[in-house]
């Protein structure tokens, strides 16, 4: 295992010793919040915690969350979330992030949203002084939409480009169907504002851009040949 994949393995443990019985978890998408989801599940299955279920913000979130024995509920069931649990490509020091890596950033926002408590697990790479300085600006789109929609996003001073498929001929695909612009903007100076700018613009469902979301920032780091956890 690489330093960077022990990591993201601590990160996602020490977020998974903070679910509690008797909650509902939002079960966020990608490589760190997968690890979170395997010690949900063994720590349901060694009965240190009971009466979990989880609400998947991804296929592949619910693909890992029944590999692990995490039961599963939705959004039309549940009446809260207790704890979400997420990744993040980006974070800066006021806890704002860029997400949507994965291409699951629409669901990811509205269960990370609704939870009590957010917290992000990332490693100290994915630390920024300013949001859009390494990762561009995700944006799901419509497909009939897309050529306006990146026309109206050149005219905000953004560099957009859709997202093409690895493996995969053609555009990656959403699992709502739609599209995903990636954009490049030379400052980020006001991310709230960017953010509603973008959702305004017809023909976008959701942006990357998480302002005023996350609640706890737990960050992995290698220091000699111990991962430390640091708390934001």
């Amino acid at each position: 295992m690489t330093p960077q994949d022990l990591m993201k393995q601590e990160v996602g443990k020490a977020a998974a010793a903070r679910v509690q019985s008797n909650s509902i978890v939002g079960l966020g998408t990608g490589s760190t919040t997968a690890f979170a989801i395997e010690f949900i599940g063994k720590r349901l299955a060694a009965g240190e915690i009971t009466n979990v279920k989880g609400i998947p913000t991804s296929f592949q979130a619910t693909v890992l969350a029944k590999q692990h024995g995490i039961p599963l509920t939705t959004l039309d069931e549940a009446d809260r979330i207790d704890i979400a649990i997420d990744g993040a490509d980006e974070v800066d020091p006021h806890k704002n992030l860029i997400k949507g890596g994965g291409a699951a950033h629409t669901q990811e926002k509205v269960v990370d949203a609704l939870a009590n408590q957010f917290i992000v697990v990332v490693d100290n790479t994915k630390l920024v002084d300013k949001l859009g300085s390494t990762f561009l600006v995700p944006v799901e789109v419509i497909p009939m939409a897309v050529t306006p929609v990146m026309r109206a996003i050149e005219k905000l001073g953004g560099k957009p480009q859709l997202r093409m498929g690895v493996k995969k001929a053609g555009p990656v695909v959403t699992d709502q169907g739609n599209l995903v612009v990636d954009v490049k903007f030379d400052s980020i100076d006001n991310p709230a504002e960017l953010e509603k700018t973008l959702n305004n613009i017809p023909g976008v469902l959701e942006n990357g851009l998480f302002v005023g979301v996350a609640d706890l920032i737990l960050v992995g780091e290698v220091q000699g040949d111990k991962v430390i956890i640091k708390e934001m």
